[in-house]
């Protein structure tokens, strides 16, 4: 297709994207009002510390299974990957199977012992057999750290979203649009807790499937269900010819970005075990079997979607084609909605209702998955913090959930002030960015504690504050921060030493090194007889809240 044709169809749908401006702003709307209302509906069932943190333990497994897919596919998977397979072909969809393959880990080594050995944090695990009070702190300030740089993604994704739907372009606009995600947000968990979370993940899981059901459909039809029409059309569109099939373009013109693709892969399939938002998910169900067998029906569900980010990603590429892409969103994240509007018609009615559904569907999946990492984040402050340390197991269920609900306003207010600077960032890469931080200080510790027997404080908080201090240090001066004039969060400066987007390869080897170097080298002798008692409750789920 002509270069004429494409600013045809650019002119034509930013008209039509004004002319049907109040249809898309009633549809989102109703989106978001829907979601209000199950939020306010299931608040009112709120009444216990259980139901606030672990919504009384009432989800069946299949439920849980959907709430955790609705928790774990984020804008990040929706937004974020059909906008880097749509840029950068093979290498995009790198992340797709990342995302599926680190199920397999939480499956095996977390979800069950987790279920049966912790009650609504993943301190409560580590502080089993520790010394309570520095090993809680240490793993609240960990959820909250990585829970923040999760959030980071889920801001710049919105913040995309709703200026493309409203038409806003200056940046105070959209730093206007980050910042009432952010109250939307706070509001979720201050009123719903963890059952309106979950609920709001359910609803937004069913959505999120059925919109990329249609758009694949849609996808497949234009190409009449040739698959390999398709990749061949959006390679030809790609304007890099075959190599876009082929692995390398982002990941394989030098050594370095091959070592980065090797720290992606690292951080992806073990980050999922170490998410605090993901970890608190097992505590929801009433058994370990539960636990384990919503992870089986996650697994499923993920792993059918993930399939359908080939067709969004592909299918971008070819019936849009990256320079349009690039156009709306530096990082590709308006990609998927730009898709949308394109398969409704350009221009048309249905172009502009299916902008609006598949656009009101990735915001619905933000709000749940910032609600679930707010609520990840505030329990722990909460329970970890509040409750076990600063008041030292003193606290009433009712000041507890008093410090969660001000943790979720503070939490909220420094994801919105981060969330700003984020907004050109590509979310997949934001999200890869915690699941690095994630497997390098809260994977390892949890490890250890679940599987062995020498594992001391010492080791627990090395693990923790080292996996924590290098990922962080790493990123900050790598050049997703300062240095690239496109995509770092910091545009006119370049303070960027450390070479990699992703610090994965560094400091996740790092953590599991210090946690066995600090256990090693603590004068603590590892209490036994708590580490026995530990294995049977986490293998059996004897004695299980």
């Amino acid at each position: 297709m002509s270069a004429a044709y494409h600013s045809h169809t650019a002119v034509l749908a930013a008209s039509s994207t004004t002319e049907h401006r109040p249809l898309i702003i009633t549809l989102f709307a109703v989106f978001v009002a829907a979601t209000l209302g199950i939020t306010v509906w299931a608040g009112r069932q709120t009444k216990s510390a259980s139901d606030f943190y672990a919504g009384g333990r009432q989800f069946t497994a299949f439920q849980n299974g959907l709430a955790v897919s609705g928790d774990y596919m984020s804008a990040a998977s929706f937004l974020g990957i059909a906008g880097a397979i749509a840029l950068f072909g093979y290498d995009g969809f790198l992340y797709s199977i990342g995302f599926l393959v680190a199920w397999l880990v939480a499956l095996l080594l977390v979800a069950e012992p987790l279920r049966n050995s912790g009650r609504y944090t993943m301190g409560d695990v580590l502080a089993y057999r520790m010394r309570q009070r520095p090993v809680r702190t240490a793993a609240g300030v960990s959820t909250i750290i990585v829970s923040i740089f999760y959030l980071l993604a889920q801001m710049a994704g919105a913040g995309v979203l709703v200026s493309l739907l409203l038409g806003i372009t200056s940046d105070a606009g959209k730093i206007l649009i980050v910042a009432l995600v952010g109250v939307l947000m706070i509001v979720y968990v201050t009123i719903g807790g963890m059952k309106g979370t979950t609920w709001v993940q359910m609803v937004k899981a069913v959505l999120l499937i059925a919109g990329a059901i249609l758009m694949t459909f849609m996808v497949l039809w234009k190409f009449d269900f040739n698959v390999s029409d398709l990749l061949g059309t959006a390679a030809e569109k790609s304007g890099h010819g075959a190599s876009f099939l082929e692995p390398g373009l982002k990941y394989g013109a030098t050594g370095t970005s091959k070592l980065d693709f090797l720290s992606l892969g690292i951080a992806l399939v073990l980050g999922t075990a170490g998410l605090p938002h993901i970890l608190i998910r097992f505590y929801t169900v009433p058994t370990a079997k539960a636990a384990r067998k919503s992870v089986n029906w996650a697994i499923g569900i993920i792993g059918a979607f993930y399939l359908m980010t080939i067709a969004l990603g592909f299918g971008a590429a070819a019936l849009i084609g990256p320079k349009e892409i690039i156009a709306k969103n530096p990082a590709g994240n308006a990609a998927a909605p730009q898709l949308a509007e394109y398969l409704g018609g350009v221009g048309s009615t249905g172009g502009a209702i299916m902008l609006a559904v598949i656009s009101a569907v990735a915001f619905a999946t933000i709000l749940a998955v910032v609600a679930g990492l707010t609520l990840a984040s505030s329990s722990s402050f909460a329970h970890d913090i509040y409750a076990n340390v600063i008041r030292k197991g003193k606290a009433s269920e009712k000041e507890e959930m008093r410090a969660a609900r001000w943790a979720t306003v503070f939490i909220g207010a420094a994801a919105i002030l981060l969330g700003a600077f984020a907004r050109d960032m590509n979310v997949a890469g934001l999200v890869a960015l915690a699941f690095a931080v994630a497997a390098s200080a809260n994977l390892p510790t949890l490890l250890y504690s679940l599987f062995w027997k020498r594992f001391t404080t010492q080791g627990a908080l090395w693990s923790i504050y080292g996996g924590l201090a290098s990922s962080v240090i790493l990123v900050l001066f790598s050049p997703v921060v300062s240095g690239n004039e496109k995509t770092s969060m910091f545009k006119g400066v370049d303070f960027a030493w450390f070479p990699l987007e992703n610090p994965g390869l560094i400091s996740i080897p790092l953590g599991f090194l210090l946690g066995w170097l600090g256990s090693l080298l603590s004068k603590e002798e590892p209490d036994k007889g708590k580490y026995a008692e530990l294995e049977v409750k986490s293998l059996t789920g004897i004695g299980a809240h």
